[in-house]
């Protein structure tokens, strides 16, 4: 049987992660959180940070124990059945390929501020042209050929990315707070938050901050390549979120400090920048971090599409082994060990999203969105395998957790609010469209154990019907029809998230598919502890033992 390669330590790990986070959401970012929040905008990024953290903690026990290829769209399968399992994963595998395309747009549309007309010509009004489209094509290949022949030359590529990616924000924050910064921007107007709070909120949601963070899956995702899992995941998913929130604070401090005065005359939400960095370092006249501005515009982008490109085959290959996809998705070629048919599959799924939404800012909305959707399931889930699956093997048990989960699942729950209507009905029914190939492949399974799994699963969809209702008879500061006045909109949904919670965990189950995972669990402790069972179930050190995670 064909095994994928365990080559992956954790700075490569690390890297995946952070490679992931810091792609094109540092270059328009910082910029779309300001015309939304003003400087309060700094906030949403830590705001965004306590958000993901929350529930990174929840995924990174899941991971520890279970690492598998494309682990996030496995793990509520595991405690809760295929209906949940397969809007968890369907959810959470729209929102990582469609990234895909999106960091071809980010390089795509900052070349059209380039002074050449051929260059212009790319993108109007936030918009790629056909130029364009085709110049985004050609780096979606790229991205898919530097991961098509192996795991190793992808870790290799993106480590040299991702360090490039760690320098030249950095430069960019050193340069912009020593040539010109304009601390008075920070209460221009006499204002910090000239939108109030609310907008603050929305930025969280809505400008690229949950876009950026959701790069922490990387690491779990990729969990099935991992030297050693039970160490690495944690590392890698905490370590790449805590890195990059510093990253990405100093820039909001270092764009809303470089921004001309003169330019703020009608307000932030009036900036109008095609490559915000790049326009910044021309009003300033630093003209060498122009030129590395325009490269990392093709560096940033390109090393979160190619990680992403790695990531979703194993989402793919993932999901197959779960069920519901054709059989030949899930092949592994026989000598790099990689999923190639589901490489081939993302391909095409990427050239839909890209000529559908065909520029940065509308598709990194309904990305952020569909993420934060799949994110309610991981605190669930974690709690849920806690009550029924306490015998399994914990690599990493988290201190806290019975805390840490449903304030995960709140947090999550108030951002997808934070979203606005209409954008969260939109995406609500977007998730809604992939039932019926769940309904196919149960047909197929004459609907063997349909009815324990529905009954397992129908929170979700209770609760999705429930957040679209609150979502629409809200604070019209979330674009609501203002039934529920604002303030009291948010503590209805902490009150109704919280049941959910308790509801989706109580639904938990043993399923046949923990089954088969507490196998690969059981062999992941033996590895760690050095020790395997006898005939009689005693543990005894095994002689062979290795530092190789057994495949």
């Amino acid at each position: 049987m064909n095994t994928m390669h365990r080559k992956l330590g954790t700075f490569a790990l690390t890297m995946t992660g952070l490679g992931s986070i810091i792609g094109s959401g540092w270059l328009f970012g910082a910029w779309k959180a300001a015309t939304i929040a003003g400087p309060a905008a700094i906030f949403a990024w830590v705001i965004g940070m306590v958000v993901i953290l929350f529930i990174a903690l929840s995924y990174s026990e899941l991971g520890a124990m279970f690492p598998v290829a494309g682990g996030m769209v496995k793990y509520t399968q595991y405690s809760h059945g295929s209906f949940v399992g397969f809007l968890a994963a369907w959810a959470n595998w729209i929102a990582i390929v469609s990234v895909i395309p999106s960091e071809a747009m980010a390089s795509v549309q900052y070349m059209s501020s380039w002074h050449w007309s051929w260059a212009q010509s790319l993108a109007h009004s936030g918009m790629l042209t056909p130029k364009g489209l085709g110049l985004a094509s050609l780096l979606l290949l790229i991205y898919f050929f530097l991961n098509y022949w192996a795991v190793s030359l992808f870790a290799r590529v993106n480590s040299l990315i991702t360090i490039f990616k760690i320098v030249i924000p950095g430069l960019t924050i050193f340069a912009l707070l020593i040539v010109g910064f304009h601390g008075g921007n920070f209460t221009y107007g006499h204002a910090f938050a000239p939108y109030g709070w609310s907008s603050v909120f929305t930025a969280v949601a809505t400008s690229g901050i949950v876009f950026a963070f959701n790069g922490f899956q990387s690491p779990i995702n990729m969990a099935g390549e991992a030297r050693k899992p039970g160490r690495s995941i944690p590392i890698a998913v905490v370590g790449s979120v805590l890195i990059a929130t510093v990253i990405y604070v100093l820039l909001q401090i270092a764009f809303i400090g470089g921004v001309s005065p003169s330019v703020l005359a009608h307000g932030w939400n009036h900036l109008k920048f095609n490559s915000p960095f790049a326009d910044l370092a021309i009003a300033l006249n630093i003209n060498w971090l122009v030129i590395v501005l325009y490269l990392d515009a093709f560096v940033s982008p390109s090393g979160t599409g190619t990680t992403y490109t790695a990531t979703t085959a194993r989402m793919l290959y993932g999901m197959e082994k779960n069920g519901y996809l054709p059989r030949f998705i899930g092949k592994l070629h026989p000598v790099y060990g990689i999923p190639r048919p589901a490489m081939f599959v993302n391909l095409v799924i990427c050239f839909i999203f890209l000529f559908v939404f065909k520029g940065w800012g509308s598709l990194a909305e309904v990305i952020s969105v569909a993420t934060l959707i799949s994110y309610i399931t991981g605190p669930v889930t974690v709690m849920a395998l806690r009550k029924t699956a306490g015998y399994l093997y914990r690599p990493l048990q988290v201190k806290g957790m019975q805390i840490i989960a449903p304030c995960g699942f709140i947090f999550a729950s108030l951002t997808l609010y934070w979203a606005r209507w209409p954008l969260t009905g939109e995406v609500f029914l977007i998730i809604m469209i992939g039932l019926p190939i769940y309904f196919y492949y149960q047909a197929k399974r004459k609907w063997q154990s349909f009815s324990k799994n529905f009954k397992s699963g129908i929170w979700m969809v209770a609760y999705l019907i429930v957040m679209m209702g609150i979502s629409y008879f809200g604070s019209e500061k979330f674009g609501g029809l203002n039934m529920i006045p604002y303030g009291w909109d948010m503590v209805l949904i902490a009150f109704v998230s919280l049941g959910f919670y308790i509801w989706a965990v109580k639904s938990g189950y043993e399923t046949p598919d923990l089954l088969e995972a507490a196998k690969l669990n059981k062999a992941l402790k033996e590895h760690d502890m050095g020790v395997d069972d006898d005939e009689n179930g005693n543990g005894k050190r095994n002689p062979a033992y290795s530092t190789d995670w057994p495949h």
